[in-house]
């Protein structure tokens, strides 16, 4: 009965409009390894839709708090975010899980649906062996719930396989990662490989340092500037001021061109109310904005800097993205968007805007961390609103003092 319930929700509600992923980077952690017992899945999201912001949303069973494109404002798709039961998830495309298939067109409203309907693993499950197939998806799914579960599904157009992270076997170090190809799918067609190479050095790195901690990965990730392959960093080509112009190829890096957000999702403890989950996010460009703290409050409300201004646009999104075009200036030549000039963004002087936006992002972070210590422990929605007030306020005045962007 329950299996035909979402079979039966799935196919009325399912649309057919898109838009397609174009790349992605993803980590999942256990509970058992981080130091406050909470699991997390992380995705740093590339795509051809470079304007992304928040919404909160109310689901067919749950409310829900998403990752969107801009002006999918009553959402079709959904890139990311977690409701109210504790579930949370995301995805990377996984492009060799249905053979010569290419992009597919139904990952984005999968994650909207399982927002909507899922509080469990095993609701996610469900959802995958009931809709009908050819389901048209082509993702690594990640995956938590508030009963601590945290896993991967590797799901194609008729069939997925599940990595449970919580399972030392599968993951010894209690970490899993994903790019654009699935472990079970054909390897010649692996896409994705050189930033798995460099979010595979990362994380170890991470590990070994004891850093496997969500403040850390939510704004250390996207800020790796070294080649997976080549090893090559950014750091060791800075310039020596802003006015030294010196391009640089983005090409594979984690960050790119088209990286357009960042969302990782913070589960809870087995003992902690679901309510407790919170998305921890990088609307826009992640080398020109900062990470902030999100959970779904009774009120619905968001800091209006990363949800609809009333354009169905992010107003913070789109200060990173003037930033982002003094980086990416060349404007004749082949294959442009690969090359930027590293002066305005990290120099030998420090006066770069990703040097400048840091310690910005900490002083975000910091009273962050305060807001949501409140709402976890004594359900203060005022400190978590008052919070928010005062990110719109600040994060407007520094990117107008310090950028001239408004």
């Amino acid at each position: 009965m329950k299996k035909l319930l979402f079979f039966l929700v799935v196919l009325a509600t399912m649309m057919t409009e898109v838009h397609p992923v174009m790349g992605c980077t993803s980590v999942i952690v256990s509970g058992r390894v981080t130091k406050d017992g909470r699991p997390m899945i992380f995705k740093h999201r590339d795509s051809g839709k470079q304007h992304n912001m928040m919404l909160v949303v109310q689901g067919q069973r749950y409310r829900y708090l998403a990752l969107v494109n801009a002006n999918d404002t009553k959402p079709v798709n959904v890139w990311g975010g977690h409701n109210e039961a504790g579930f949370g998830i995301v995805n990377t495309a996984a492009y060799n899980l249905n053979g010569n298939g290419g992009d597919t067109d139904g990952d984005g409203i999968l994650m909207r649906k399982a927002l909507e309907l899922c509080a469990t693993l095993e609701d996610f499950e469900c959802l995958l062996d009931t809709v009908k197939k050819p389901c048209d998806v082509n993702s690594n799914f990640a995956v938590l719930d508030a009963k601590g579960g945290c896993a991967y599904y590797e799901m194609g157009n008729y069939k997925y396989v599940k990595f449970d992270v919580n399972d030392p076997t599968i993951a010894p170090d209690g970490y899993l990662m994903r790019t654009n190809f699935g472990t079970t799918g054909n390897h010649k067609l692996d896409q994705g490989v050189e930033r798995y190479q460099a979010i595979t050095d990362f994380m170890a790195e991470a590990c070994k340092a004891g850093n496997l901690e969500h403040d850390y990965l939510v704004t250390h990730i996207s800020r790796y500037l070294k080649h997976g392959v080549t090893k090559n960093d950014m750091y060791d080509h800075m310039p020596e001021s802003e006015k030294n112009t010196k391009y640089f190829s983005f090409h594979d890096y984690i960050t790119r061109y088209n990286s357009a957000s960042v969302i990782l999702v913070q589960g809870v403890r087995p003992d902690e109310s679901p309510l407790n989950t919170v998305s921890w996010t990088i609307m826009g460009w992640p080398l020109s904005t900062v990470a902030m703290p999100l959970t779904l409050l009774p009120s619905g409300k968001l800091p209006a800097l990363v949800t609809d201004d009333g354009t169905g646009h992010s107003r913070l999104c789109e200060m990173g993205l003037q930033l982002k075009s003094r980086v990416f200036s060349l404007k004749k030549g082949n294959n442009t968007k690969y090359y930027g000039n590293l002066a305005p963004l990290i120099n030998k002087q420090g006066t770069g805007m990703l040097q400048q936006i840091l310690p910005i992002e900490e002083d975000v972070m910091r009273r962050g961390e305060a807001a949501i210590t409140a709402w976890r422990t004594e359900k203060d929605a005022q400190a978590v609103e008052a919070y928010y007030d005062w990110v719109d306020t600040y994060l407007t005045e520094q990117y107008k003092s310090r950028f001239g962007v408004e």
